[in-house]
């Protein structure tokens, strides 16, 4: 099957889950190494309280793709950089980390390495936003809270930290940092994919971040990233691209840091979204609102797969996982 025909079965694979009602609708794209560039839309952008069409220049709330796409790419550009060093701990970063307990805090000893294979002990998730809505203040009760240490899981908190810690080295906040996505948008926004209707807001979530941490926050480095489908795939072509060059980025990127997990990225495994089609040299990505994005180095080529599947509500079967799996199954010629 070539290539064109197999981007279609994918789509139709996508299509179906928007008429059955699924997801309410998203932009599927795929990107090659020789530069071939397909993006399809299908569904609603929007369905409550008005009703607007998904269109492939519809921006997303690209949620955890923001932990690759933006952190994970700061932090190893550093790294390159001579400016840190993986292997240290966090507090080379961010001195005042559990500040008052400087001998026996065990959050002390992460590394920063740790932190972006999720091996840390940290817990997957914590409602910090419910501790009040000052952001200096929150980041403050992050590093001097004491976290309950646990087996290591996939961390919202890892890439919180890291964030602060790329705030303290470039002198700024995450959300001032350019990696040519948008933020939060006000005003005119440009179209933008509806997310969820928020109760602790009161309202329906378009153009600001559906995650409550990074918007308590106001930045965050587990989230917030907003973008198209064409930037998505920019960013995944100029990978593709520093691999044919020689670039050592890529092959470092999915370097193993834990049984499942790369530097910022999943490496593939039974079940993972990625399908069971892709190469070992494959590294994805997915994020809550309904995003992600593969990268298959050995094939020469990504794909993305943007849904607003939260919209309007999280509580909704939305059958995520094995639409992302027929998807990936699909790009490769396979049921």
């Amino acid at each position: 099957m070539d290539r064109q025909a197999s981007f279609d079965v994918a789509f139709a694979r996508f299509e179906t889950a928007v008429t059955s009602g699924n997801v309410p609708g998203g932009v599927l794209g795929f990107v090659s190494r020789d530069g071939a560039r397909m993006t399809r839309a299908a569904g609603q952008a929007q369905l409550v309280p008005e009703s607007r069409p998904m269109t492939v220049d519809t921006w997303f709330d690209l949620a955890s793709l923001s932990k690759v796409i933006l952190t994970t790419e700061r932090i190893m550009r550093h790294a390159r950089e001579g400016r840190i060093n993986l292997d240290a701990p966090l507090t080379t970063l961010i001195p005042d980390l559990r500040q008052y307990h400087p001998d026996t805090a065990w959050e002390r000893q992460l590394t920063i390495r740790q932190c972006l294979g999720h091996q840390t002990g940290l817990p997957p998730v914590f409602p910090i936003y419910t501790y009040g809505s000052d952001p200096d203040l929150l980041r403050a009760f992050v590093l001097q809270h004491e976290w309950p240490r646990g087996e290591a899981v996939y961390s919202c908190i890892n890439f919180i930290l890291l964030g602060i810690g790329l705030e303290r080295l470039e002198g700024c906040r995450i959300r001032d940092m350019d990696p040519g996505f948008g933020f939060a948008f006000s005003g005119k926004a440009p179209i933008t994919a509806a997310t969820e209707y928020c109760n602790w807001r009161g309202r329906v979530l378009v153009g600001e971040v559906h995650d409550e941490n990074c918007f308590a926050l106001q930045g965050a480095g587990n989230a917030g990233l907003f973008g198209t489908v064409s930037s998505v795939l920019d960013f995944a072509q100029d990978l593709l691209d520093k691999e044919a060059a020689g670039d050592s980025h890529p092959r470092l990127l999915r370097t193993p840091v834990g049984s499942t997990r790369g530097h910022g990225w999943e490496l593939p495994h039974p079940d993972w979204s990625g399908g069971g089609q892709c190469s070992d040299q494959t590294i994805g990505h997915t994020g809550f609102t309904g995003t992600g994005l593969w990268i298959d180095f050995a094939a020469g080529h990504a794909w993305t797969l943007l849904t607003n599947r939260v919209h309007p509500s999280r509580f909704r079967q939305s059958d995520i996982i094995p639409l992302r799996q027929a998807v990936a199954n699909a790009i490769y010629g396979k049921d």
